[in-house]
């Protein structure tokens, strides 16, 4: 799908999805919060590793190795991204959450409820 195709139809995806795979898009939805978190660095490291991983098992992949080692490699770096995660949900409840209950803001509760639905598929 095409980026235009999701400018003329945003509802064709929701807000993380667009996130997820770094399409531009506005922040119309109103919260109340900055996304700033201490562990933004930790988590970039993080994510670099994981595309560097999965761009090797592309890789083997390529050189047709054997599909039990890919198998392996590929459940190492699902384990690296489910890992990313938790270090992002922690950061969010630890900042996010925390200020949006202090302030009442229950659509970015409602907006981490239907983030865990989603991540935890």
């Amino acid at each position: 799908m095409s980026n235009e195709h999701i400018h003329d139809h945003p509802e064709a995806h929701d807000h993380a999805w667009l996130h997820a795979h770094g399409v531009p898009h506005s922040h119309d939805h109103a919260h109340n919060h900055t996304h700033t978190h201490e562990n933004t660095r930790a988590v970039l490291n993080r994510l670099s590793r994981a595309i560097g991983h999965l761009q090797s098992v592309k890789r083997m992949v390529e050189e047709g190795r054997d599909c039990s080692e890919v198998l392996v490699q590929i459940a190492a770096v699902r384990s690296a991204i489910d890992n990313t995660g938790k270090l992002i949900l922690q950061d969010h409840l630890k900042h996010c959450i925390l200020e949006a209950a202090q302030q009442g803001d229950q659509q970015t509760i409602d907006d981490l409820c239907q983030a865990i639905e989603k991540y935890m598929k």
